[in-house]
Protein backbone atom coordinates (compact mmCIF):
# COMPACT_ATOMS: atom_id res chain seq x y z
CA UNK A 1 0.00 0.00 0.00
CA UNK A 2 1.17 3.41 -0.86
CA UNK A 3 0.64 6.61 0.28
CA UNK A 4 1.70 10.38 -0.89
CA UNK A 5 0.89 12.40 1.96
CA UNK A 6 0.63 16.45 1.14
CA UNK A 7 0.09 19.15 4.03
CA UNK A 8 -2.26 21.49 2.73
CA UNK A 9 -3.89 24.74 3.31
CA UNK A 10 -7.22 23.53 1.29
CA UNK A 11 -7.87 20.90 -0.45
CA UNK A 12 -10.96 19.72 -3.03
CA UNK A 13 -11.93 16.41 -5.19
CA UNK A 14 -14.62 17.02 -7.32
CA UNK A 15 -16.30 14.38 -9.77
CA UNK A 16 -18.24 15.66 -12.69
CA UNK A 17 -18.16 19.19 -12.32
CA UNK A 18 -19.29 19.09 -8.46
CA UNK A 19 -17.18 19.41 -5.47
CA UNK A 20 -17.44 15.86 -3.24
CA UNK A 21 -15.54 17.09 -0.32
CA UNK A 22 -13.30 19.50 0.88
CA UNK A 23 -10.82 20.30 3.63
CA UNK A 24 -8.77 23.32 5.28
CA UNK A 25 -5.92 23.20 6.92
CA UNK A 26 -4.51 19.12 6.95
CA UNK A 27 -3.68 16.49 4.92
CA UNK A 28 -4.28 15.01 1.41
CA UNK A 29 -3.57 11.72 1.05
CA UNK A 30 -2.96 9.64 -2.23
CA UNK A 31 -3.99 5.96 -1.27
CA UNK A 32 -2.64 3.36 -3.60
CA UNK A 33 -3.58 -0.72 -3.34
CA UNK A 34 -1.17 -3.05 -4.45
CA UNK A 35 -2.71 -6.73 -4.93
CA UNK A 36 -0.98 -8.17 -2.33
CA UNK A 37 -2.19 -5.89 0.51
CA UNK A 38 -3.55 -7.10 3.64
CA UNK A 39 -5.61 -5.85 6.85
CA UNK A 40 -1.71 -5.75 8.12
CA UNK A 41 -1.01 -3.02 5.74
CA UNK A 42 -3.78 -0.82 6.31
CA UNK A 43 -3.47 -0.91 9.99
CA UNK A 44 0.78 -0.19 9.80
CA UNK A 45 -0.14 2.53 7.23
CA UNK A 46 -3.02 4.08 9.33
CA UNK A 47 -1.02 4.26 12.09
CA UNK A 48 2.06 5.49 10.43
CA UNK A 49 -0.08 8.67 8.98
CA UNK A 50 -2.01 9.71 12.08
CA UNK A 51 1.24 10.11 13.93
CA UNK A 52 3.34 11.65 11.07
CA UNK A 53 4.80 15.27 12.56
CA UNK A 54 4.47 17.26 9.64
CA UNK A 55 2.68 20.51 11.18
CA UNK A 56 5.13 23.23 13.18
CA UNK A 57 4.98 23.75 16.91
CA UNK A 58 5.10 27.06 18.41
CA UNK A 59 8.90 27.19 17.56
CA UNK A 60 8.28 26.20 14.14
CA UNK A 61 9.53 22.90 14.04
CA UNK A 62 7.50 19.99 12.42
CA UNK A 63 6.76 18.02 15.52
CA UNK A 64 2.97 18.09 15.61
CA UNK A 65 0.47 15.65 14.10
CA UNK A 66 -2.48 16.63 11.93
CA UNK A 67 -4.69 15.55 14.31
CA UNK A 68 -2.76 17.96 16.91
CA UNK A 69 -2.75 20.79 14.81
CA UNK A 70 -6.46 20.24 14.12
CA UNK A 71 -5.80 19.45 10.57
CA UNK A 72 -8.33 17.56 8.42
CA UNK A 73 -8.09 14.47 6.09
CA UNK A 74 -8.58 14.01 2.45
CA UNK A 75 -8.58 10.57 0.86
CA UNK A 76 -8.15 10.16 -2.61
CA UNK A 77 -7.55 6.36 -4.13
CA UNK A 78 -5.35 6.81 -7.04
CA UNK A 79 -3.88 2.91 -8.59
CA UNK A 80 -1.68 4.96 -10.36
CA UNK A 81 0.99 4.82 -7.59
CA UNK A 82 1.76 1.52 -8.12
CA UNK A 83 2.45 2.20 -12.17
CA UNK A 84 5.54 0.21 -13.73
CA UNK A 85 7.46 2.67 -15.71
CA UNK A 86 10.76 -0.15 -16.59
CA UNK A 87 9.36 -1.16 -20.31
CA UNK A 88 8.63 1.66 -22.81
CA UNK A 89 6.72 4.86 -22.09
CA UNK A 90 3.59 3.59 -21.43
CA UNK A 91 3.21 2.98 -17.76
CA UNK A 92 1.52 -0.66 -16.45
CA UNK A 93 -0.83 -1.25 -13.56
CA UNK A 94 -0.63 -5.03 -13.13
CA UNK A 95 0.62 -4.32 -9.38
CA UNK A 96 -2.02 -2.31 -8.72
CA UNK A 97 -4.74 -4.06 -7.09
CA UNK A 98 -8.57 -4.91 -8.81
CA UNK A 99 -11.23 -3.31 -7.99
CA UNK A 100 -12.62 -6.43 -6.80
CA UNK A 101 -9.57 -6.55 -3.97
CA UNK A 102 -8.96 -3.07 -4.14
CA UNK A 103 -12.71 -1.60 -3.11
CA UNK A 104 -12.67 -3.54 -0.05
CA UNK A 105 -8.83 -2.56 1.32
CA UNK A 106 -9.98 1.31 0.13
CA UNK A 107 -13.57 0.78 2.50
CA UNK A 108 -11.53 -0.76 5.59
CA UNK A 109 -8.77 1.73 5.09
CA UNK A 110 -11.52 4.91 5.51
CA UNK A 111 -12.78 3.00 8.48
CA UNK A 112 -9.69 2.59 10.33
CA UNK A 113 -8.78 6.24 9.57
CA UNK A 114 -12.37 7.11 11.43
CA UNK A 115 -11.89 4.66 14.48
CA UNK A 116 -8.36 5.43 15.16
CA UNK A 117 -9.14 9.63 15.04
CA UNK A 118 -12.69 9.10 16.59
CA UNK A 119 -13.45 11.38 14.02
CA UNK A 120 -15.00 12.26 10.11
CA UNK A 121 -12.83 12.22 7.78
CA UNK A 122 -13.06 13.13 3.76
CA UNK A 123 -12.76 11.12 0.77
CA UNK A 124 -13.14 10.92 -2.66
CA UNK A 125 -15.12 7.92 -4.76
CA UNK A 126 -13.16 4.48 -5.74
CA UNK A 127 -13.07 4.52 -9.38
CA UNK A 128 -14.15 7.90 -10.18
CA UNK A 129 -12.89 10.36 -12.67
CA UNK A 130 -11.56 13.10 -10.02
CA UNK A 131 -10.42 16.21 -9.67
CA UNK A 132 -7.96 16.98 -7.34
CA UNK A 133 -7.25 20.64 -6.05
CA UNK A 134 -4.85 21.74 -3.32
CA UNK A 135 -2.82 24.30 -1.96
CA UNK A 136 0.26 22.69 -0.89
CA UNK A 137 1.49 24.21 2.38
CA UNK A 138 5.80 24.25 2.99
CA UNK A 139 5.63 22.05 0.52
CA UNK A 140 5.53 19.05 2.24
CA UNK A 141 4.91 15.63 0.45
CA UNK A 142 6.08 12.41 1.78
CA UNK A 143 5.96 9.10 0.15
CA UNK A 144 4.90 5.99 2.13
CA UNK A 145 5.14 2.64 1.23
CA UNK A 146 3.65 -0.38 3.73
CA UNK A 147 6.03 -2.83 1.68
CA UNK A 148 8.98 -0.57 2.94
CA UNK A 149 9.06 -0.52 6.39
CA UNK A 150 12.38 -0.96 7.71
Amino acid sequence: MRAVVQRSLHAQVSIEGNVKASIEKGLVILLGIHESDTHEDIQWLVKKIINLRVFDDENGVMNLSAQEAGGEFLIISQFTLHASTKKGNRPSYSKAAKPEIAIPIYERFLVEMRLELRSEIKSGEFGANMQVSLTNDGPVTILIDSKNKE
